[in-house]
């Protein structure tokens, strides 16, 4: 089974396609403020690289932070959609072997349902003036 990850959270995107747990494919570029407006397409083009498609996924996964407030919403955004859209499990995982963990918990049958973010810090809100 093959499975699509990706990590949006510094402007450096990264994305991973497995198969069980075999790293086959790996791409990365700079994202900078370009990640909303490329990153479906970039993975479509990964896919259709190394001859996948959506349907041939068995799940898909993603850092899920800590890291860039928006690289984070941006990147998780994508990959929760197309989890939904193509009815794929979906698994976050966190830390220095974040990509072995979520293999593991997509071929042991795991699902987060929706990845949600780890910032890292409580966000900065601005009070209002009055």
């Amino acid at each position: 089974m093959k499975y699509l990850g990706i990590r949006t959270d510094t402007p450096l995107c990264e994305m991973y396609l497995y198969e069980d747990r075999v790293l086959l494919s790996k791409d990365e570029w700079q994202a900078d403020r370009e990640l909303a407006k490329l990153l479906l397409g970039k993975i479509e083009a990964f896919l259709a690289t190394n001859n996948t498609a959506f349907k041939n996924l068995g799940g898909v996964f993603a850092f899920r932070g800590p890291g860039s407030f928006t690289g984070l919403r941006i990147g998780l955004t994508v990959i929760n959609t197309v989890a939904y859209a193509e009815q794929l499990p979906v698994v976050g995982a966190q830390g220095e072997t974040w990509r072995d963990d979520a293999v593991s918990r997509l071929l042991a049958g795991e699902t987060d349902e929706m990845i949600l973010p780890l910032y890292g810090a409580d966000p900065r809100i601005t009070l209002p003036k009055k």
